[in-house]
């Protein structure tokens, strides 16, 4: 059985994109991974409340979060910055012709699509990225779940990440592009 997952309520998350590094000690990782190839580096945590993503080719580097809105999150280096909920996007330009966009969505669904889509998530999740069980004790028999798929392409990379609020029958989704000019 996975970790004790705390879930906020979805409501209170937030998304954050930073143009640096975050102490990691900032978040409890319930999994990660780190990959390094063509001089980038990419390290993914799943954290209880969602995810961190921290990306570097060397010069630059940015940190992307999902989170409860704690007060303690840093203001230094924040380039974009919105609740999560419903559909939002965002996009900037950093150091070095670094292009990065963001959009993110957060699902209500039916209880049989949500355990149909929890159940998915948990095979795509095992199959192509980094997975994290949480455990719990909804009214559906499900524990949360934290999914990140990170897949390279030419120049850039691509980021989903899906994390469910069985509580809720909810599943917040983000979707990150990072590309080189």
């Amino acid at each position: 059985m996975g970790p004790l997952f705390v879930r906020p309520r979805v409501a209170d998350l937030v998304f954050r994109l930073y143009d640096r590094p975050l102490h990691p000690e900032l978040f409890e990782a319930v999994a990660a991974r780190r990959v390094e190839k063509n001089g980038v580096r990419v390290t993914v945590r799943i954290t209880p409340t969602g995810h961190v993503l921290e990306w570097t080719d060397g010069k630059v580097t940015l940190t992307e979060l999902t989170a409860a809105g704690e007060p303690d999150l840093p203001e230094k280096g924040r380039r974009l910055a919105h609740q999560l909920g419903g559909g939002r996007g965002g996009r900037c330009e950093l150091a070095g012709g670094v292009r990065y966009q963001v959009s993110s969505q957060v699902e209500i669904l039916p209880p049989e699509q949500f355990v149909r889509a929890h159940e998915e998530l948990r095979a795509d999740g095992a199959r192509k990225g980094l997975v994290s069980h949480g455990r719990g004790g909804d009214r559906l028999g499900l524990a949360p779940l934290g999914v990140v798929v990170a897949e390279a392409l030419r120049g850039g990379l691509s980021v989903s990440a899906f994390h469910t609020f069985p509580d809720e029958l909810a599943v917040v989704k983000t979707q990150s592009l990072i590309e080189r000019g």
